[in-house]
């Protein structure tokens, strides 16, 4: 029944059929191993076992479904042993091919599967995996999606740090999965950040690519340990609170010799048509994601990680290369779907068929689209016509405030808009704010050095619009390295700059990131309703000229903040616009001194509202002094009405 359901694109457990598997018999150890290359001429089973003779385990092929199998038997167990196979493809060229399937792999320069037998670890995150489902039923009683904080840390794990701080370009600098989970659980919790998102873990073989060329989707890459290892990685996180999440790569993978491209010489994995099986910009193959084989392989790699190492979620990379059929391809080089559009039907099906599967069995786990369009129904349950996922970034918000940030504040007033816009389409899907690694490479800048102005404003500047961040509706990741205000670009071969928090300035924003995120999660009304306009309230919109907005946040409770942001380097004497009469005061302050600002608005500061006749009504108003590049939020000190 495998190989059928394999073959119907429907075998969900690929993994436990195919790739290496190992049954004990009456002291004997015998291993089985199945590779899918139906259009092979030969295939040999080659390894450590056998000398990596060429000859001496042939397999034999299923003519049914094409997958190729063998059998080895031993006094004793083979775990550790490297493999390939020795594949003759169509075309009469031999390829040694690493195993699709395998758990652990050699990684770098080298490239061979390794046997491994991942069970028997013991898990201690039974309290943690136990409460996953508890926001969905807190979402079901509030009738808003997630009314939890998410605040994700973005997180390379081969810079992060390294050992002593060397480089790691040649792989032995690396800290194991452990050593970073052991540094890595305290920081988040320290620095307020609920969920981790790792860059690609599985296994790939050019540093360059950050893990985004896999050739390995089973292995997590050996670069940092073995898979217990990871495992454990998960679990300590787990224990400590923090979510984990994987960057998938479901879109497209490199074209090296022992990887997945031209695996029987045919294009298998990848498209058949010269308009489709390339990414010519990326140099990589696409996935041919309307093919049985692969949905099966794909759809039970994404179920893999969260059965066997209790992965929160995935984030699945370049979903709008895989939407469109024009993606990065001039006119003349792709071809219309049946219906004459741009629309690749195949990975529409395919993103149904994954997110069902997905929440079939895991209710509670987080599929999030890096999806840079404006496609209709990312987030929508597929089922009514949508994708399926259920967060996606929001790759346009992000590009208009890096293009405000950049702008001299005295011409902002033209492009008021960057800051006002979001709103209009912010419940259209369910949002993630995203200041991701792409952002801070290739002469894009850091952070901070895309803030206009000179040393000081670039730091009041990084902290205003870090509380916009915070505060707009939708939930928030930064990348790692962000939360000290780094100069230097991200750069994947060394280790981030550490000892700039040893700078006052550095550390007065390393300061303010975890202040701001610690004041995110212990605020209801910024993280409660993200999914509607009953959980935010512009008061001021339009103050282009003073380069201010200001907005009120609500809590399902009806318990709201208020919120003021100026993105000028002037102060402004302002009135804003209350709920009703009373003190209000400000309990978050960008401007306060322990942050580096001039404390013109410090934390405690309070406000008295005051009636005022505009037009035919009494407005009652908070008149209050902003600073320059100032955020303030504030609350009514008054008991809330509850509703």
């Amino acid at each position: 029944m495998a190989p059928v359901l394999f073959s119907g694109g429907v075998n969900f457990y690929a993994y436990d059929y195919l790739g290496a598997h190992m049954t004990e018999r009456g002291g004997e150890y015998t291993y089985t191993f199945r590779l899918w290359a139906p259009n092979a001429k030969s295939v040999y089973l080659v390894g450590d076992f056998n000398s990596w003779s060429e000859s001496e385990n042939p397999m034999e092929k299923d003519e049914e479904n094409g997958i190729w199998h063998c059998e080895i038997t031993r006094p004793c167990r083979l775990e550790g042993n490297k493999y390939k196979y020795a594949v003759t493809g169509a075309d009469g060229r031999l390829r040694m091919k690493a195993d699709p399937y395998c758990l652990y792999s050699e990684t770098l320069a080298k490239s061979a599967s390794i046997i491994c037998d991942i069970g028997g670890y013991e898990w201690g995150d039974g309290a943690y995996m136990a409460k996953r489902g508890d926001i969905l039923k807190k979402g079901a009683e509030k009738g808003h999606f997630y009314p939890a904080p998410m605040n994700i840390y973005e997180l390379h794990a081969g810079s992060w740090k390294t050992r002593d701080g060397r480089t790691n370009v040649d792989g032995d600098a690396y800290l194991n999965y452990r050593e970073i989970a052991d540094e890595l659980a305290p920081y988040l919790t320290d620095m307020g950040y609920t969920h981790v998102e790792l860059m690609p873990i599985a296994e790939h073989p050019y540093d360059g690519s950050w893990g985004y060329q896999i050739c390995e989707y089973y292995a997590p890459t050996s670069r940092f340990g073995e898979p217990q290892d990871f495992m454990y990685f998960v679990d300590k996180l787990h224990e400590s609170g923090i979510g984990v999440i994987m960057d998938w790569v479901p879109a497209h993978f490199p074209k090296d010799e022992h990887g997945l491209s031209d695996f029987d010489g045919t294009r298998l994995y990848e498209y058949q048509g010269d308009d489709r099986f390339e990414q010519k910009t990326w140099g990589t193959r696409c996935f041919d994601v309307g093919r049985p084989e692969v949905q099966s392989f794909l759809v039970s790699n994404a179920l893999f990680w969260m059965r066997k190492y209790h992965i929160d979620g995935l984030r699945i990379d370049a979903v709008a290369s895989m939407l469109y059929l024009d993606y990065d391809r001039k006119p003349g080089e792709w071809i219309p779907n049946e219906h004459g559009g741009n629309e690749c039907l195949e990975a529409i099906a395919f993103f149904r068929k994954l997110n069902t599967a997905v929440f079939a069995e895991f209710p509670a786990a987080l599929m999030i689209a890096e999806e840079s369009t404006a496609w209709p129904m990312i987030t929508k349950p597929a089922d009514v016509g949508g994708l399926g996922f259920n967060f996606k970034w929001n790759m346009g918000w992000a590009n208009d405030m890096f293009e405000y940030m950049q702008t001299d504040p005295y011409f902002r007033s033209g492009i008021h808009n960057k800051l006002t816009f979001p709103m209009m389409y912010a419940f259209s899907e369910n949002y993630i704010l995203p200041v991701s690694h792409d952002e801070v490479v290739h002469g894009k800048k850091s952070l901070l050095d895309k803030m206009f102005g000179e040393y000081e404003d670039k730091f009041r500047a990084m902290r205003v619009f870090m509380a916009y961040m915070m505060t707009l509706p939708g939930k928030k990741m930064l990348f790692m390295g962000t939360e000290y205000g780094p100069f230097r670009e991200w750069d994947y071969e060394n280790e981030l700059e550490w000892f700039m928090l040893k700078y006052p300035a550095h550390g007065a924003m390393h300061g303010y990131i975890r202040a701001l995120n610690k004041f995110y999660l212990s605020t209801p009304a910024l993280y409660e309703i993200d999914d509607s306009w009953e959980g935010f309230e512009w008061i001021d919109a339009d103050l282009a000229a003073m380069n201010l907005i200001s907005y009120r946040r609500i809590d399902t409770r009806g318990r709201g903040v208020y919120i003021v942001l100026n993105f000028a380097p002037v102060e402004w004497d302002y009135e804003m616009r209350v709920k009703r009469r009373g003190e209000y005061e400000v309990i978050f302050s960008s401007d306060d001194k322990k942050y580096g600002g001039s404390g013109t608005a410090g934390e405690g500061t309070t406000y008295r509202a005051y009636g005022k006749k505009i037009g035919d009504k009494t407005e009652q108003l908070i008149k209050m002094k902003i600073p320059s590049y100032g955020a303030l939020i504030l609350k009514s000190k008054s008991p809330a009405k509850k509703k």
